[in-house]
């Protein structure tokens, strides 16, 4: 599986979303079944499947899905 595909997953997982919601309108504030319980599980499930450890900056801008791709990059996650 391909980092993206990874990637979607977690959101598809997380969110209970299929495909089609996965694009620039998944962010907090705009959909309902972002609260601060799901930032929680993105942000823990996103550090299990990339082996990585967010810092407290990059979990509080992670605020969307397409957001989330950019701070990934700095984590050397390519997706």
């Amino acid at each position: 599986m391909s980092n993206i595909e990874k990637y979607n997953e977690v959101f598809k997982s997380t969110f209970n979303v299929d495909d089609t919601a996965l694009n620039g309108d998944l962010a907090a504030g705009r959909t309902d079944k972002w609260d601060s319980i799901t930032h929680l599980s993105l942000v823990t499930n996103i550090e299990d499947e990339f082996d990585i450890m967010m810092d407290s900056e990059d979990i509080l801008e992670f605020r969307s899905y397409e957001v989330g791709k950019q701070i990934l990059a700095k984590y050397d996650v390519k997706l």
